[in-house]
């Protein structure tokens, strides 16, 4: 495949991949999304709600004024 290279240990064992990201640079940005969403998934939530009051107690969020 054009663009990607194979880095082998010092028995021949492939342990890493290198993409030319002119050729796979797309690809490889659809990749490091998967990469970041698992690792983001075992991490605990926090409501919307309880930011939006973080922010606004830190005035780093405007209260919506109705009216």
């Amino acid at each position: 495949m054009t663009g990607v290279r194979h880095v082998t240990d010092e028995r021949g064992k492939r342990v890493a991949v290198q993409l030319d990201l002119a050729v796979h640079g797309d690809l490889w940005e659809d990749l490091r999304d998967v990469l970041v969403s698992r690792q983001r998934e075992a991490k605990e939530s926090i409501p919307l709600e309880e930011v939006r009051s973080r922010l606004i107690k830190s005035s780093k969020l405007r209260e919506k004024v109705h009216g």
